[in-house]
């Protein structure tokens, strides 16, 4: 089990030392997040390794839609045709250190980041949870975590009601 923490001004010399081997991931986390977080773009969620107070791992979090014409079919009769656009949530980034890699912690992420959408969804309408992998190996990862490839793009997503019965 891992905890996250939100992004803060203390993780500020941690952040240097995080490396994915991504580099669009590893300087996302060093110079633009904690600007999305001030301006609310965007949650910043960390985890920090016990033992050494290493970042081991983050993801970010945000509102987002996604246009009703490329939800697949089976899930289209659960929604009503006057909508142009689905509320969903964004799980726009998520990348583990190469320190920490074949150790869980993405799955752990992902399931904490799951666990935080499906919250937030009871509060704020939200029908999946949308990703946009950035290669073929995170959409590897996703697609082993049941993510569906949305047609005619390159998201994938995952219904809240399939999230829904991971956490009850």
């Amino acid at each position: 089990m891992i905890t996250t923490e939100i992004l803060s001004n203390s993780h500020k010399k941690l952040k240097i030392d995080f490396s994915c081997g991504k580099e669009l991931l590893d300087t996302y986390l060093r110079t633009q997040a904690s600007q999305d977080v001030r301006r609310k773009l965007s949650a910043c969620f960390v985890s920090l390794h016990v033992e050494t107070g290493l970042i081991q791992g983050y993801y970010t979090l945000s509102n987002n839609s996604i246009p009703l014409d490329i939800v697949p079919e089976s899930f289209k009769n659960q929604l009503p045709n006057s909508y142009h656009s689905i509320p969903t949530t964004l799980l726009g980034r998520l990348a583990v250190d190469k320190r920490f890699k074949g150790t869980g912690v993405g799955k752990m992420l992902l399931i904490d980041a799951l666990r935080r959408s499906f919250e937030i969804s009871k509060s704020i309408g939200s029908f999946a949870v949308v990703v946009d992998p950035m290669d073929e190996d995170a959409e590897n990862f996703y697609t082993k975590y049941g993510f569906i490839l949305l047609p005619d793009s390159h998201k994938m997503f995952l219904a809240m009601k399939t999230i829904e019965r991971l956490f009850i």
